[in-house]
């Protein structure tokens, strides 16, 4: 017995009683190509990811309604090699089990998918290629909103948080495990920054998509055994701040390049941020201040906000969802003191405001020189905005910023 689920263009998705995962069936050939037997996949906006474990099992897929699916794509051993070696050069890795070769490699397809793929021995069942796909309609707030990651009055303070009030933009971190959309976010986030801001973006693989009009980004290079040197994250954030940024934004802080992103936000380069992985406010203090990024305690002061974002199962499907809001609010003895502002209600599925007095209100109404009523007011009417948006189902990246910046240049 089967159960259709969706159907769109040449793919079926439909369940079987004898298996969990629902099959991801594509009808018709591939022409020749350097994907192989997955380009067919990485056509397809729905997916998220695209996971090839070898030739001994099919290809299996993230679909962005239906969760993980098997296909009815098969890769053998040797395809799936030449496919690696295609993919591995657009980034110049030399792929391969050798004298100056590399058995693993990370890079991005032309399109800007990110790609992770090794090769035996490394693999000893057979070459792999996990790619996390690009999507060619990136998600806006409104589809945060829409999907029920914010809600409209967080999206709308996010913005005055962001914005500053042209006074004192907020610097804060997006914390995460993996696959709760921290990227995403961290994305549409960026929307909301000043097109006359200089923005500056550093990542290991480019995975950003800001519709930003002075925007530079910079990226990551392994050492590569012909004995070119690695250029890491803190190589380019600390060059990064000798071009004049307004605005900083790095994605996924792993290691010292935390210290440098925090000195800067000591020093003058408010609204800077980035995303990093932990599950709590608290578990992002501790990671922050231990090896490998070992900031020291006290300059956490100068980080205003943690958002965190989780990938939850809500209904019976997997959801993401901000989790928690957490102010910096000062310091007790050696460790930052933590205001949670918006925690996520189980019970009702939201997140909501908790009640505490907000620092970071405080710090904005006390720059722009404006009263807490005066802050409610700014928040009011960008909520006006995004619900505007929303109800006129307008949310592609293009429409949605221009919409953000003409309300900036109206002021």
């Amino acid at each position: 017995m089967e159960k259709i689920l969706e159907q769109y263009g040449r793919v079926t998705v439909y369940m079987e009683s004898n298996h969990p995962s629902p099959m991801y069936h594509v009808d018709g050939g591939v022409e020749p190509n350097p994907y192989g037997n997955l380009a067919v996949l990485l056509e397809d906006d729905n997916l998220e990811e695209v996971m090839y474990n070898g030739g001994a099992q099919c290809v299996k897929v993230a679909h962005r309604d239906h969760g993980m699916c098997r296909t009815n794509v098969w890769v053998d051993d040797q395809q799936g090699l030449e496919i690696a070696k295609n993919i591995a050069a657009f980034t110049s890795v030399p792929l391969g089990d050798g004298p100056g070769m590399v058995p693993i490699f990370d890079g991005r397809l032309p399109d800007g998918s990110r790609v992770n793929g090794t090769i035996p021995p490394v693999s000893p069942d057979g070459p792999t290629l996990t790619i996390r796909k690009f999507r060619e309609d990136p998600l806006t707030m409104i589809d945060l909103i829409k999907f029920g990651t914010v809600n409209v009055r967080l999206a709308a303070m996010m913005w005055v948080w962001i914005e500053g009030l042209d006074s004192r933009p907020a610097n804060f971190v997006i914390a995460g495990g993996t696959g709760s959309g921290k990227t995403t976010t961290l994305n549409c986030l960026g929307m909301y920054i000043p097109w006359h801001k200089r923005l500056l973006t550093v990542e290991d693989t480019a995975e950003l998509q800001v519709y930003h009009d002075h925007w530079l980004r910079m990226e990551t290079r392994r050492e590569r055994p012909d004995g070119t040197p690695e250029v890491d994250m803190n190589d380019c954030l600390k060059s990064s701040l000798r071009m004049r940024p307004d605005r900083i934004i790095v994605g996924e802080v792993r290691s010292s390049e935390a210290a440098t992103l925090l000195t800067a936000m000591n020093t003058g380069h408010d609204g800077s941020f980035g995303s990093l992985h932990a599950n709590t406010a608290m578990e992002t203090i501790t990671r922050m201040i231990n090896p490998p990024m070992n900031v020291p305690p006290i300059m956490l002061t100068g980080l205003d906000l943690i958002i965190i974002q989780a990938r939850l199962y809500v209904g019976g499907k997997t959801a993401r969802k901000i989790t928690e809001v957490a102010e910096v609010a000062g310091m007790e003895g050696d460790k930052p003191r933590l205001n949670a502002i918006w925690k996520y209600n189980a019970a009702t599925e939201q997140i909501e405001e908790t009640g505490i007095p907000s620092k970071m209100r405080e710090t904005i109404c006390t720059a722009a020189g404006i009263t807490p009523a005066q802050f409610e007011q700014h928040v009011k009417q960008r909520e006006q905005i995004l619900a505007d948006l929303l109800n006129r189902d307008i949310r592609d990246i293009e429409t949605v910023t221009k919409v953000i910046q003409s309300f900036y240049a109206s002021r």
